[in-house]
């Protein structure tokens, strides 16, 4: 599926390019082919892989709540359809039908350039979690290479400067260093496997709302929202699952889901607010 961002990004894509003395890329083709795993019993269904153990057809609970587990919204989407490919709907579904959140708070599965630059252009604060690097072992990790932002390049740690080269599809600005000079350096096997001794940095466009996303994760606000989230969504989905009997599901279909999906969750949010009215107002003693 085409992403809904595609059409921005590629405006972007080709900005950036004419600013540095590219030419513009071509429209995209439509023509790409690939062979993906659909089920016989139910083709709405998604091909989901996690690790090496659990490979099934599937669907995704895509949820959001609120500070209190209350469940703002869902949308059901196949099983091997990205998280952040369905963020937007979800976010837009809350904003309508609620209000708009004034922070919103994610895992891993959302943490991309793109959400982040929605977020920051919503005005909402991000919420996002810390991500491993997915440095090879031995190797020398992103974080350190400086990138220098007033001459637009990156400095590695023997101060040798990659410089900007192209900007790709994906959306990539490419940085590359001088292999004559990385060819005798004291670091080039942390550095590189490359077989001419080229190193090569990658840099989404939108790097800088993923970079203040993760200049926030340190604040004291950031770390005690964070933490809420194994009290309230995370509590919806283990209530969801051994509670209502939605690890598994007898229905088919993306709609008969999505029909399930709702009315579980609105037994939910009846079943929380039961409970707080059953709770009644404390009572308080007075003495003279």
């Amino acid at each position: 599926e085409t992403r809904a961002y595609q059409d921005q990004l590629d405006q972007e894509i080709n900005a950036d390019r004419e600013a540095n003395g590219k030419k513009p890329l071509k429209p995209r083709q439509c023509s790409e082919e690939r062979e993906i795993k659909e089920s016989t019993t139910d083709p709405e269904s998604g091909y989901f892989v996690k690790g090496e153990r659990e490979r099934l057809f599937a669907y995704g609970f895509h949820t959001a709540c609120d500070r209190n587990g209350f469940v703002l919204g869902t949308v059901v989407e196949p099983a091997n359809i990205h998280d952040s490919q369905v963020f937007t709907t979800l976010f837009n579904q809350v904003k309508e039908r609620v209000a708009k959140p004034h922070t919103v708070a994610v895992d891993a599965g959302y943490k991309t350039p793109f959400i982040a630059k929605f977020l920051s252009d919503e005005n909402v604060r991000p919420v996002m979690p810390y991500t491993r690097p997915q440095t090879k072992k031995g190797f020398l990790r992103k974080h350190e290479y400086v990138y220098d932002e007033y001459y637009d390049a990156y400095i590695c740690p023997e101060n040798h400067v990659l410089t900007y080269r192209t900007t790709n599809r994906e959306g990539y600005r490419v940085y590359a260093s001088d292999p004559k000079r990385c060819e005798h350096c004291p670091l080039l096997n942390q550095c590189t496997e490359s077989r001419n001794h080229q190193k090569m940095i990658h840099r989404h466009l939108w790097q800088n709302y993923l970079d203040e996303a993760d200049h926030l994760r340190h604040t004291e606000e950031n770390r005690r929202i964070y933490a809420k989230r194994k009290e309230t969504i995370e509590r919806v989905f283990a209530d969801l699952k051994h509670k209502h009997g939605l690890r598994w599901t007898t229905l088919r279909g993306k709609k008969k889901l999505s029909m399930q999906s709702m009315l579980v969750f609105a037994a939910m949010n009846l079943k929380k607010l039961a409970n707080w009215t059953w709770k009644g107002p404390k009572r308080q003693s007075f003495h003279r």
